[in-house]
């Protein structure tokens, strides 16, 4: 019994939440950059290419071998778009944080003369 109580204790902590919740998210980003690399982005670059499609570019080694490079490019495209699309909400996120920061603290007597107010006015 103290097992069960030991994983819900674990599973409940805001982390593993956390954690699911970007995994869920980031499996939904990972769908819409493939359709973003692959219907808006690659049409678009093979036809200034001369009409070459990566997805089908291969090179068979021998009947039922077959290198499909092709697909290879597609997959690393969509890596690089998805690192820079992360890299700009970081970089936005950050700009955010030291803005937050750049804010000063009150100062110690500011903070007391404050008090010292309000408790007068009870």
């Amino acid at each position: 019994m103290k097992l069960v109580q030991e994983f819900k204790t674990f599973a409940m902590k805001g982390n593993v939440v956390d954690m699911a919740v970007g995994i869920i998210i980031g499996a939904a980003f990972g769908k819409i950059v493939t359709s973003l690399v692959s219907d808006v982005i690659m049409p678009p670059i093979g036809l200034l290419l001369g009409g070459i499609d990566f997805g089908h570019l291969s090179v068979t080694l021998a009947e039922g071998v077959t290198i499909k490079y092709g697909l290879f490019v597609n997959t690393v495209i969509d890596f690089i778009i998805v690192a820079l699309a992360i890299f700009m909400m970081i970089k936005g996120i950050n700009r955010l944080k030291k803005k937050e920061e750049a804010k000063p603290a009150p100062k110690e007597e500011i903070l007391l003369l404050t008090q010292i107010r309000d408790l007068l006015k009870k």
